[in-house]
């Protein structure tokens, strides 16, 4: 690898998604909000379609199926119904949840370079703290942006660099940042701050899907990431 490109590989700021991207819960996850959804609107849910969503634009999606006015919806309500069930679904010998793989090592040698470590996640900043919990990685991340900041996930790259800037004491520029994702919603966002997006095939879309996106840079999986930055 050239010079150049290696400094081309080179982020101040690294920021992860969860699900598809270090975790897979297994089926939890689409277990907890379905049943909280059953339970606060008293009807069976819809399907969901949960890929690089946020949960407010689930909840969004929710009223619209239910014919529910926004007005009348208490989210803190609702999301107080999900959070016990996302952390009893994820306890359940239902759902085999796992880490990823090479998430550790890639978490690792983010460390090791010096790089900011945070989150950019569709989960609240609850969920994401209890799907972080459980799975041991709690301790990486000090910061991030969350499904409950906005329901548009095209607005959490900026919420991210300012929790990361107060959380380290020092600015980062977008063009200095990575984001990583696996879902095209991932890559949209990403761009969307002006960062650049890892995207790797370890969720539902291919590493095909993820390229015709746009993503700036493709990998079946973090060990390939791992490999080409080293």
């Amino acid at each position: 690898m050239s010079q150049r490109s290696s400094l081309e590989l080179s982020f101040d700021l690294v920021l992860y998604d969860i699900d598809g991207t270090l975790v897979d819960t297994g089926g939890a996850g689409m277990h907890a909000i379905m049943t909280a959804a059953e339970r606060y609107f008293g009807a069976p849910s819809p399907a969901l379609d949960l890929a690089g969503s946020t949960d407010l634009g689930i909840v969004k999606n929710l009223l619209d199926h239910y014919g529910h006015s926004a007005e009348l919806m208490d989210v803190e309500e609702f999301f107080g119904i999900y959070h016990p069930l996302l952390e009893q679904s994820l306890c359940s010998q239902q759902y085999a949840g796992k880490v990823l793989p090479y998430v550790e090592q890639c978490l690792l040698s983010d460390q090791q370079r010096g790089a900011a470590i945070g989150l950019l996640t569709g989960n609240t900043a609850q969920g994401a703290a209890i799907k972080m919990r459980h799975f041991g990685l709690d301790h990486h991340f000090g910061f991030g942006a969350y499904g409950d900041d906005h329901a548009d996930r095209n607005r959490l790259g900026p919420v991210a660099q300012i929790r990361a800037a107060h959380h380290t004491g020092r600015e980062y520029a977008a063009t200095r940042t990575l984001v990583i994702g696996d879902t095209p919603k991932d890559i949209a966002c990403a761009h969307a701050m002006g960062a650049r997006c890892l995207a790797v095939a370890t969720g539902h879309f291919s590493a095909d899907q993820l390229r015709a996106h746009g993503a700036d840079f493709v990998v079946n999986n973090l060990g390939e990431w791992l490999a080409i930055i080293s």
